[in-house]
């Protein structure tokens, strides 16, 4: 008697929800390389990460294709990592006010590489180009005023890079004997120091007139 098979039911996958198909569209609107990779993070959060070359030409997509209409920057920042040979993320947080709808783009630099300015695309974005580069030193080319905006004038260095370090280089006061305000190497007032954060419940063996009782426990035991 031959076996009879019965036939296997295949799974059909499961439906896209509303931001994967957001990135599957976006991802479908552009010539292949633009963007590397598409994911949709904590279940609410519709994020690619795309070439730093071909930034105008996809932000500008993005504003102007109705099916995505992202007509507002609504802000920018740079993310640090060391580690990396393209030590930075340039991360542009996206919104379309008729779509209701949320993307976040995330290109990669390093310190010497400049990143297309997308002033011309979202004019709001020069504050945001402006900040990253004072806080990070990302060099936003086109931007047409590159100036710091956080920290004072003169200042050196780039105090959100993770090797600047924690208490600066110099610090201001005000010098009442020249009546100004000056500029000068920091000086702590103390070392540093290390700390065990031992509760003093755990650390202390005996109470303040309690050393005989202790001793005597002691040879006890």
């Amino acid at each position: 008697m031959a076996d009879e098979t019965l036939p296997t039911e295949i799974a059909e996958p499961a439906p896209l929800t509303a931001l994967e198909q957001l990135v599957a569209d976006v991802i479908a609107a552009v010539p292949a390389g633009v963007i590397a990779s598409g994911r949709v993070v904590r279940g609410a959060e519709a994020e690619i990460f795309a070439a730093r070359d071909a930034l105008p030409a996809l932000m500008t997509m993005l504003r102007d294709d109705p099916r995505f209409a992202f007509n507002q920057c609504v802000d920018l920042c740079g993310v640090d990592w060391p580690g990396r040979a393209e030590r930075f993320e340039v991360v542009y947080n996206l919104l379309s006010l008729q779509l209701n709808h949320r993307l976040r783009v995330v290109i990669t630099t390093d310190a010497a590489t400049p990143v297309p300015s997308v002033v011309s695309i979202w004019a709001s974005a020069t504050w945001y180009e402006r900040e990253a580069w004072d806080m990070y030193g990302i060099v936003f080319e086109g931007q047409p005023d590159l100036r710091r905006i956080l920290t004072d004038y003169g200042f050196e260095g780039h105090p959100l890079r993770k090797d600047f370090p924690l208490t600066g280089f110099v610090e201001v006061r005000y010098d009442p004997e020249r009546q100004a305000v000056v500029y000068e190497p920091v000086k702590l007032q103390q070392d540093f120091r290390n700390f065990d954060f031992l509760s003093p419940w755990e650390g202390m063996t005996t109470l303040p007139g309690d050393e005989k009782v202790h001793l005597n426990r002691i040879t006890r035991e």
